[in-house]
């Protein structure tokens, strides 16, 4: 389960919604709370940033924060965070 804390909220009313009427449907759009790793060096702008998604792990190059990111489902991710440790990644 996501945390509230790894989410900006921004809540949108519906264009249905009559104007002041309490009885409306207001949708909320989610945006996760990108991180980068404790152990990028001070400054730097090469690292991978991620974010935790409700079932899955996103991750995105620093240098381009508006461009692709990468979505795992959890077993893939832990199964490279287990080869990245093991050094079964090195170049």
């Amino acid at each position: 389960m996501i945390r509230a804390s790894e989410l900006t909220v921004t809540w949108q009313r519906s264009t249905r919604s009559q104007n002041g009427a309490d009885n409306c449907v207001e949708i909320a759009h989610l945006t996760p709370i990108w991180r980068r790793s404790s152990r990028s060096q001070n400054g730097a702008n090469n690292c991978v940033e991620v974010a935790c998604l409700s079932s899955a792990t996103a991750a995105r190059d620093s240098k381009d924060p508006d461009g692709p990111a990468l979505v795992f489902g959890a077993a893939a991710f832990g199964g490279f965070l287990d080869a990245l440790k093991a050094g079964r990644l090195r170049g």
